[in-house]
């Protein structure tokens, strides 16, 4: 081998090094795929759907209402759910109508024809909900492990957004 196959060899496996650092920087740090598991989140999201993750997003600008977020819970589960509740708001559900900060609140990404049970944020030993924390619930009310059960979720927990649906195929969507 001469000096200039020698250089274009390591020029190429510099370059291929390069690209895969560069996609599991990608991959840990900016987006992930994950998959719907459950019917927590039904109608706008069915069990085994695949979306597109946005792990950088919540860097940049805040957490808003009506997000669909992943979240690290018990350390060893992923939830996807909808940011409800943000700091400073006071909630609370009476007969499926949900309020905050004492105004009527319409969600239309809910199914009508849903019943669940009440729920008052004072439930969960707060009057409003405290800076860096955030209420989430699943849009299928009645079968869903959200902040009625597990608490109030830190943002520190909040592991990004989901963007886009990219499985099944026929309802591509961006969130």
């Amino acid at each position: 081998m001469d000096w200039l196959s020698i250089r274009e060899y390591l020029l190429d496996t510099i370059k291929y090094i390069f690209i895969i650092f560069s996609i599991m920087v990608i991959i840990i740090y900016v987006v992930s795929i994950t998959q719907v598991v459950g019917e927590s989140m039904s109608p706008t999201l069915k069990n085994g759907e695949v979306l597109i993750l946005n792990k950088l997003r919540y860097h940049f600008v805040t957490i808003e209402r009506g997000d669909i977020v992943s979240l690290n819970y018990a350390d060893t589960k992923y939830l996807i759910k909808r940011v409800i509740g943000i700091p400073g708001d006071k909630i609370k559900i009476v007969n499926n109508q949900l309020y905050i900060n004492n105004k009527i609140y319409q969600e239309k990404y809910l199914n009508k024809n849903l019943t669940y049970t009440d729920f008052h944020l004072q439930e969960l030993g707060y009057e409003v909900i405290p800076e860096n924390m955030y209420l989430v619930l699943g849009d299928n009310r009645s079968n869903s492990l959200d902040s009625r059960k597990i608490g109030l979720i830190n943002k520190k927990d909040i592991t990004g957004r989901i963007t886009l649906r990219i499985w099944p195929i026929n309802k591509l969507k961006f969130f």
